[in-house]
């Protein structure tokens, strides 16, 4: 088990190879083999793998140390190891998405963005272990600095290789804060960009609010993966990708900062609090204003109508019964994009959770009707029990708040349900 300091702790890196790679101090082949040194010797108390492909990447690491032999690299991530979450399609491993439910299943395909990768020369070494479907669910992977606590999720395999010092870049996604929350609790760099500026095509993650992000152990690695990607898989349909230089931007000095206490902030513990602190005080002898909530009563504001989301979001409170109308998905979504009410906002959360569940249910009903799985066809249709009741739970709970109309998918073994 490894103790983690700040200060002293030094992640993979892969830019710095590159000159080395170049000038053939170093191979690609030869920084694989110490990736795989380090996951022989971190993997079983770590576990962030589900599988790997050794010889596929042992295969594309040599095709990239003889381009760089010959001095014509594909790009400034030419032979660097790399690990995929496990909700995104790879044609050389199965795609099991943290659950029994596809477990062993393949598609045969890449995602778009391990597509990118791989024309760009990157080396597609293994799986990296989520949470069952993304959500909530834990799985095997701990965290590297300290194997009894958690990794964070959902990219808990992507953080945990970073940390662990297996790989030098990982892909993640998030909704709400599946890149950014592992990655600070395994002490990584991460980017989660813009909506829609790295390509989703051939991932599972279904909610609607997606993104892929990228894990690293410096913020070099981080934003050649994401320009790589954008470059070469582009980004959601109907959106730009993202943009920017080649080369990270240089660091430039905040002028001012905002401090936000919320929700979490009175549960937070002393000796963080302080650590907090520590960092503030650092920054105004730099010369950055610091205005908190005491300072502005826009930050104050601000503060309390996020302790107030959060309560909303975790508790649902009595208030919210007292919406008598009904909205359809159409009104839904135009008050959302208008940036409506905190009720506006509940009425999202429901319809984006239904949706997806919907779309879950869909997709386990296609591979259950898939020839090879009738073996497994008692254990899929258990799952479609549990997310009958999952549902069930949906409307119950949630839609006597009169938020919005919900039709269930009809299915072979039960029959329709109307709202």
């Amino acid at each position: 088990m490894a103790n983690y300091d700040p200060r002293t702790q030094k992640l993979l890196t892969f830019h710095d190879a590159v000159p080395r790679f170049l000038d053939g101090r170093d191979t690609p082949r030869a920084y694989l083999e110490r990736c795989l040194d380090v996951i022989e010797t971190r993997e079983p108390e770590v576990q962030a793998f589900v599988v790997m492909n050794i010889d596929g990447a042992r295969a594309a690491a040599d095709e990239a140390t003889k381009r760089y032999a010959e001095g014509r690299p594909l790009s400034n991530i030419d032979g660097m190891p790399i690990g995929i979450k496990d909700l995104f399609e790879t044609r050389d491993m199965p795609t099991q998405m943290g659950s029994p439910v596809w477990a062993g299943w393949e598609s045969g395909r890449d995602a778009a963005h391990v597509h990118g990768l791989r024309k760009a020369g990157a080396v597609v070494l293994g799986k990296l272990v989520t949470t069952e479907l993304g959500f909530s669910f834990p799985n095997k992977t701990r965290n590297p600095f300290d194997t009894g606590r958690t990794p964070g999720g959902s990219s808990s395999g992507s953080a945990a290789a970073i940390g662990a010092g297996m790989l030098p870049a990982a892909i993640g996604s998030q909704v709400v804060g599946s890149v950014i929350r592992p990655a600070g609790y395994c002490g990584n760099v991460a980017i989660k960009p813009t909506f829609g500026a790295l390509n989703r095509g051939g991932g599972h993650s279904s909610l609607s609010q997606s993104h892929i992000g990228v894990h690293a152990g410096s913020i070099e690695d981080a934003w050649a993966t994401c320009w790589q990607i954008a470059n070469l898989a582009g980004g959601d349909v109907g959106h730009p990708g993202l943009y920017g230089d080649r080369e990270p931007m240089a660091a430039t000095a905040p002028q001012r900062l905002i401090r936000l206490e919320t929700a979490g902030w009175a549960d937070t513990d002393g000796a963080s609090k302080a650590a907090f602190e520590t960092v503030l005080d650092h920054l105004a002898r730099k010369g950055v204003t610091v205005i908190g909530r005491a300072d502005d009563d826009a930050v104050e504001t601000g503060g309390r109508a996020r302790v107030e989301q959060h309560r909303m979001r975790l508790h649902l409170g009595d208030e919210h019964r007292l919406r008598p109308a009904r909205r359809d998905r159409r009104e839904v979504l135009a008050l959302d994009r208008a940036g409506g009410s905190m009720a506006a906002q509940v009425d999202v959360f429901v319809l984006t959770v239904t949706e997806s569940l919907c779309m879950f249910d869909k997709q386990c009903r296609s591979v259950m009707e898939r020839p090879e799985n009738r073996e497994r066809k008692a254990r899929i249709l258990a799952a479609l029990q549990a997310l009958d009741r999952m549902m069930a739970d949906i409307r119950g709970n949630l839609c006597d708040l009169g938020d919005v109309e919900l039709s269930l998918p009809a299915g072979p073994d039960r029959e329709r349900r109307e709202p």
